[in-house]
């Protein structure tokens, strides 16, 4: 009889410990899971909040270039973009001469060259700071772009209301970041499993400690 009771009171106490674990896997495995939906959660150039996020543009008109870096042969030219305010925003994207034709169509269309306008294109990279020298070979040019309906007087004092004070860089790859709250919540994920694994196969510390308390 007293064996009897030993032993559902184990049955009760190894239940309550498998709850728990199921709880805080189930617990673990969404905090992971938002963890790393959110960090590879690519945010407009417009939304992000630091010069390290990777980011795009949907770019609905681009310009030729206006500035040309021959040493890394690097093109620097003027993109629309519809922000999700329903905005138009104008903005300078870096593009390798190599991936000129990939948005011929957009310049061609823009400049009036064809009458069918081609599908948005999504540019991807890195924002990078204006320089000054940029920013004034931008002011220099923009008007040759913009129609003359929507232009306005450009200059370094309001440069980053129109243009902003980066430009998107499309020749950087996205860099694979180490996110030390995924690997902390994993290891915990891990060494729960672990635990309720021991609980399930009657090897657990915590319940053989458990136990002798209550006898």
């Amino acid at each position: 009889m007293k064996k009897k009771k030993v032993n559902e009171k184990r049955l009760l106490i190894k239940m309550i410990l498998s709850i728990l674990y199921i709880i805080i896997i189930t617990i673990l495995l969404l905090c992971s899971y938002k963890i790393y939906k959110d960090s590879n959660n690519i945010k407009s150039l417009s939304e992000i909040e630091s010069l390290d996020d990777y980011t795009y543009i949907e770019i609905y008109k681009m310009s030729e270039k206006f500035a040309y870096y021959e040493d890394l042969d690097i093109g620097i030219h003027f993109a629309i973009d519809k922000e999700v305010t329903g905005q138009w925003h104008t903005y300078l994207v870096a593009i390798k001469e190599k991936e000129y034709n990939k948005y011929k169509d957009i310049i061609d269309y823009s400049y009036g060259k064809i009458k069918k306008q081609p599908k948005p294109i999504k540019a991807y990279g890195y924002p990078i700071k204006t320089s000054t020298e940029l920013k004034k070979m931008a002011i220099n040019n923009i008007n040759n772009f913009i129609p003359s309906e929507n232009q306005v007087q450009i200059t370094e004092a309001n440069y980053e209301t129109y243009l902003t004070n980066c430009y998107l860089d499309t020749t950087r790859s996205e860099e694979n970041k180490f996110n030390t709250y995924l690997f902390f919540i994993i290891v915990l994920l891990l060494i729960t499993v672990y635990s309720f694994v021991l609980t399930i196969m009657d090897k657990s510390i915590i319940l053989k400690k458990i136990e002798r308390k209550l006898r």
